[in-house]
């Protein structure tokens, strides 16, 4: 994940940040200046710092963020093809949990510990919508590769991203030690927190307001063994979670997993359990610890035609009525979420404190009212991004709605399933249920055991 943030000191981070915000609102200069470190440079240097004569306090030195070395960012995307065509080839071809276990903890010492957790697929979500709303921002290719490839290899192999590759999932995956299973409703109901995450990320790295995934992301602050002591513990409670729930943070979190999921609905190769015909044992469906499976429905379960048809019918009404109240509930969220921009906070600010509603200052309206900018070009630029984060909200809330009730209409509607299948969505491809196969075991000359009891306790094989 891209750090947008390289300041130090108080003044450096006002002055630098403000700075930036005032030259925002003016025709000659970037939106989001803020996020760009050349324009915020520019500012902490143009203007001089006040002096502390009373106190005597002493300016730390400016400290500009560390250029990464182009070597580097290419060894990232070469390692990242690499990862993503090995995790592929053990996935599908060798059926290899072993080699993907080893790929995995690869991929956590590589991309988590060694590369600090950045830049990461996860994160570079929030650079291509900033790109996207800000033409202005200069996008690193890194972040391009890193949000679009796995994405695209999602498109012909599934998840294979999430099996091997992505370090968060892969701290998880070793930490499993006796995986329960999450109720069937409640596991639905806590994967539409992701969707959420991914609307609110979307926006709010889109109005240049910031990035929420790396701000809150619990995880990088165990790779880079630092951080604050609120997500050290968050990463703690999520690594003691996947103890007992088969990676936590990417079935009810990841927003990238909601675009990998997508994606994986129309890969071309999926994965297959059986590598012959399904004997109906159920030993993958009691191997996964991810609730990836779907269960045979051939012969179909006994239900009421007419109670079917008037359930579906109810559900095709109620999808506009949620998507139309979505729409609703996020123009509302966005202008309450708009506070939180640092544009729209200084100009409340500045209003409160020309009106005499609070009395004192703060040092980011100081800093404002050093610059000598009019008021009304501050009011302005807030007012843009109220509409931003306005048109922005009610966008995420339709996106919301709409998931809402398609995942409705999903559980309503069942196809025919002669077999037990991976579920393309859920699915990341770990190769658990491999080997719990008695068929694989076949293929494998391996013994079968003499029975296929459905309680046998989830795979832990390696191999």
């Amino acid at each position: 994940m891209d750090d947008v943030n390289g300041f130090n000191g108080t003044w450096e981070y006002w002055s630098a940040g403000l700075m930036g915000l005032v030259h925002s609102i003016t025709p000659h200069h970037s939106p989001t200046p803020p996020l760009h470190h050349s324009i915020v440079l520019l500012a902490a240097s143009r203007f001089p710092p006040p002096e502390f004569s009373e106190t005597g306090h002493q300016l730390p030195g400016f400290q500009a963020p560390p250029v990464r070395a182009l070597f580097f960012e290419r060894l990232d995307i070469a390692v990242l093809v690499l990862a993503l065509a090995l995790a592929a080839w053990l996935a599908f071809r060798q059926r290899s949990r072993r080699g993907l276990v080893w790929l995995g903890v690869f991929s956590m010492l590589y991309f988590g510990f060694w590369r600090k957790g950045c830049i990461c697929s996860i994160g570079s979500i929030q650079n291509i919508a900033l790109a996207l709303g800000d033409s202005a921002y200069a996008i690193p290719v890194t972040a391009i590769a890193f949000g679009l490839l796995p994405l695209v290899v999602a498109l012909f192999f599934g998840r294979v991203f999430c099996a091997a590759v992505c370090p968060h999932g892969a701290i998880q995956d070793v930490m499993l030690l006796k995986p329960v299973t999450v109720p069937t409703w409640l596991e639905h109901a806590l994967r539409m927190l992701a969707y959420i995450y991914l609307g609110l990320a979307v926006v709010f790295a889109a109005t240049g307001s910031g990035f929420i995934i790396c701000e809150y992301d619990p995880f990088v602050p165990i790779f880079r063994l630092s951080g604050s002591t609120a997500m050290l513990v968050t990463g703690g409670v999520f690594l003691v979670a996947s103890l007992f729930i088969g990676r936590p943070y990417c079935r009810f979190l990841c927003p990238y997993g909601v675009l990998l999921g997508l994606a994986s609905r129309v890969s071309k190769w999926r994965i297959k359990v059986t590598p012959t015909t399904c004997t109906q044992c159920r030993l993958c469906e009691q191997a996964c610890p991810f609730n990836a499976l779907n269960p045979a429905t051939i012969p179909p379960p006994a239900r009421n035609l007419a109670t079917a048809k008037r359930r579906l019918a109810g559900l095709l009404v109620l999808l506009p009525i949620l998507a139309a109240t979505g729409f609703w509930l996020g123009g509302l969220s966005g202008t309450a979420l708009a506070r939180k921009n640092r544009t729209v906070s200084l100009a409340e600010r500045i209003q409160l404190e020309a009106t005499g509603a609070v009395s004192g200052t703060t040092d980011a309206a100081t800093v404002f009212r050093s610059t000598g900018t009019p008021p009304e070009e501050l009011f302005a630029a807030a007012q843009e991004v109220e509409y931003r984060f306005g048109q922005a909200g009610r966008l995420v809330g339709l996106w919301i709605g709409l998931v809402i009730g398609l995942k409705l209409l999903a559980l309503a509607l069942q196809r025919p399933r002669p077999d037990y299948e991976a579920d393309t969505t859920r699915c990341v491809a770990c190769a658990r249920c491999y080997r719990s196969c008695p068929e694989e075991l076949k293929r494998l000359g391996l013994p079968v055991p003499d029975s296929a009891s459905p309680t046998v306790q989830v795979s832990q094989d390696f191999s």
